[in-house]
């Protein structure tokens, strides 16, 4: 099993750099390009809600390989408030922060800790078999 890559940083906007990089060096590594895009947004926006949301000093950023096809990405902080998904009107300047997590990985959640919260949203490889689910041959 590939060893989970860990880092902790200030509770800032600004951190999100930091926290793309660490997951595409944990991709890349793995061999799982195929899921670079959407890992750099989806750890954008799980740091962006931490940094928005919370009043944390740090946050931890963890990408593991749960599976052979999965991988995790989590942002953990200080409060203990869950995040809620809403849904944002046409108008509204945010709040979308959360369908986009949906909308991008295979599942995702919270799970409260004693000293406060790990948001995770986990993305799954394509499989290797071509299109159409038949084998190659």
């Amino acid at each position: 099993m590939n060893p989970a890559h860990s880092k902790t940083m200030p509770c800032l906007a600004e951190s999100a750099g930091t926290a793309r990089d660490l997951v595409h060096t944990a991709l890349v590594g793995w061999g799982m390009n195929g899921l670079i895009n959407e890992g750099v947004l989806l750890v954008t926006e799980l740091v962006a809600n931490a940094a928005v949301h919370t009043w944390c000093h740090t946050i931890t950023v963890s990408v593991s390989p749960p599976g052979q096809e999965l991988v995790r990405i989590e942002v953990s902080d200080q409060s203990t408030a869950l995040p809620v998904q809403r849904t944002a009107s046409g108008d509204d300047t945010g709040g979308r922060g959360l369908a986009l997590v949906d909308a991008l990985s295979f599942r995702w959640g919270a799970d409260a800790e004693s000293q406060g919260k790990r948001v995770w949203a986990e993305l799954k490889a394509e499989s290797l078999s071509p299109p159409g689910g038949e084998a190659a041959g």
